[in-house]
């Protein structure tokens, strides 16, 4: 099925009772609100899970008013956007508040998650800063620690990550610099930033409910965005560089996607799939400028850090998200593949299996059904995250944010039935007329 029909198909069946689907989608998510709050270890977890609650909560009483007074005057307050704006402001924006002046407790390092005002990836990145501008690299040597290595000494992310630590490495030290040079400020920042760029690239289209509440308001985006926000920064780059793509502008895009990249590396398969969209759209020459810049821009950013230590940048960057680390990657949530691999010797390799068949079958749908769009790269990107998430042995449930949001995404980018008229000769490098883009 091609993006479009998802588009068509997802929009229908979510438009045609738009108030019933939103009592579905709130009642849900406040019910998992009170599940994290009674049950989770977490400090942070539990935190924007009350504040949630409270948020789902007017959501959905704003909704069931909308459903029990049909063809009533209300004006502004009669829109449905009430409900998504009452989630954003008492579901995200005041937990996240909270939490960053809870923050200066300064309980980060202790091995107590029930304290943790931040979770493990925003302080560890913001030490990988302070690493860099001490020592050229943001990697800890985990055979010079004088002790076995913990799980908080890696950072697994690519240096790219690091330039969110920079403000609390640079302008930390203080009450007030702490609270604002806090790391998930500039994850948030990043990801509202490349939202409104790829919303400017496309025309301005109109954004659906639908699109708002997937993207921003859906309880695993609300969560990262409170207590953690690297994978909203990673997903608001993927959806800029396909935005880029799509309005064909390869150059750009593959700088996107190098700095994308080179911040987590498992999303490495969209420069894949973005790849194959410019060169459905402009040809080989096109996708041969995308993939030098890729490569350029990532040789820059990496190979210098890489030299400082190559054993460091390994271990941290390659050998302990593969699990080949000397110390084992905590990532377990109980999803498919972690389940099946948990059965034993048999269930890891048939989970390395399934993993395998699901990405040679990913490979021949682009293949098969090239990318034209930036919602088909979408469909195709978030189909492909979404499976790895479910089917890697060692894996985040938080990552499924990721399907998430590129689906929202996809219901602001125009379609198959919209989308730019492909080059007449294949590997011109010819750019296609330009179609006037739909608004949703």
């Amino acid at each position: 099925m091609g993006s479009h029909r998802v588009q068509q198909w997802l929009r229908r069946s979510w438009e045609e009772r738009p108030l019933g689907l939103d009592l579905v989608l709130y009642l849900v998510a406040a019910g998992y609100a009170v599940a994290l709050a009674l049950t989770d270890k977490h400090y942070g977890f539990r935190i924007w899970a009350n504040f949630a609650i409270a948020g789902y909560a007017l959501a959905l009483a704003h909704t069931c008013w909308l459903r029990l007074t049909p063809g009533r005057e209300g004006g502004r307050w009669r829109s449905r956007w009430v409900g998504v704006g009452a989630v954003a402001v008492v579901g995200m924006l005041a937990p996240l508040v909270f939490l960053l002046v809870r923050r200066l407790t300064g309980v980060d390092w202790l091995d107590t998650p029930w304290s943790w005002s931040a979770q493990p990836e925003v302080w560890v990145i913001e030490r990988s800063a302070s690493l860099l501008l001490a020592g050229g690299t943001p990697y800890t040597d985990v055979t010079a620690l004088g002790r076995p290595p913990a799980v908080n000494d890696y950072t697994p992310y690519g240096p790219v990550m690091t330039v969110f630590g920079l403000p609390r490495a640079l302008a930390g030290g203080t009450p007030v610099t702490d609270v604002l040079t806090d790391a998930r400020l500039y994850f948030a920042l990043t990801a509202v930033l490349c939202a409104w760029g790829a919303w400017r690239l496309l025309g301005r289209p109109g954004i659906p409910v639908r699109a708002a509440q997937l993207v921003a308001v859906f309880p695993l985006t609300a969560l990262t965005f409170a207590t953690a926000g690297p994978d909203l920064a990673i997903v608001g780059l993927l959806v800029l560089g396909a935005a880029l793509a799509a309005t064909d502008r390869p150059a750009l895009s593959g700088t996107v996607l190098a700095l994308v990249t080179s911040a987590k590396l498992i999303v490495l398969p969209a420069a894949v799939v973005l790849g194959v969209l410019v060169l459905a759209r402009l040809g080989r020459r096109a996708l041969a400028r995308f993939v030098l810049v890729l490569l350029a821009v990532c040789a820059v950013v990496n190979v210098p850090v890489y030299l400082v230590h190559p054993d460091a940048f390994a271990e941290h960057v390659i050998r302990f998200p593969a699990g080949l680390g000397a110390v084992t990657s905590p990532a377990a949530s109980p999803l498919p593949g972690h389940l099946i691999a948990g059965t034993g010797p048999v269930g890891k390799v048939l989970a390395f299996v399934l993993l395998a068949a699901a990405a040679l079958a990913i490979m021949w749908w682009l293949i098969r059904r090239p990318p034209v769009a930036g919602a088909d790269a979408l469909l195709r990107i978030a189909v492909g995250l979404g499976t790895f998430t479910m089917l890697t042995p060692a894996t985040r449930f938080g990552y499924l944010v990721y399907p998430v949001v590129l689906l929202g995404a996809m219901l602001c980018f125009p379609s198959q039935g919209s989308a730019s008229r492909v080059a007449a000769t294949p590997g011109s490098g010819t750019t296609p007329e330009s179609a006037p883009l739909t608004s949703s």
